[in-house]
């Protein structure tokens, strides 16, 4: 049996840069991950964390779209799909405990993908004349 590395905070900063957008996504993850393998709806989810109902619809599309969650007839539960996978959730649960405001803060610095897909458009490169 290989023992499984422990997961290092750079590997956790990457994750929340490639897959999480913003602090609901975190949380509806989180929330969703503790209590596995329960299920929820769009609507349970947004009274956790105090947010619209279209808006948790959205965030929780968004992380079955990116293969963090598995949804069944409007009801989403985690997707286990690693062992790796788990122990990385498992410890941003616990450095987003530790680390409250550094990573809120690199969320937010992130602004949303719609915002980057928009700026990245008007990005201007310097060409030769």
């Amino acid at each position: 049996m290989t023992e499984e590395t422990p997961v290092n905070r750079e590997e956790i900063y990457d994750f929340i840069h490639r897959e999480i957008d913003t602090i609901p996504h975190l949380e509806a993850l989180l929330l969703i991950w503790k209590s596995s393998p329960r299920q929820w709806s769009a609507e349970e989810v947004a009274k956790e964390l105090y947010v619209s109902e279209g808006t948790s619809q959205n965030v929780l599309q968004n992380l079955h779209r990116r293969g963090l969650l598995i949804a069944d007839n409007g009801l989403y539960r985690y997707a286990s799909t690693s062992i790796r996978r788990d122990s990385l959730v498992q410890a941003l649960d616990a450095t987003y405990r530790r680390e409250l405001i550094p990573i809120s803060k690199l969320i937010h610095a992130k602004g949303t993908a719609a915002m980057r897909d928009f700026a990245e458009a008007f990005r201007f490169t310097k060409g030769k004349e």
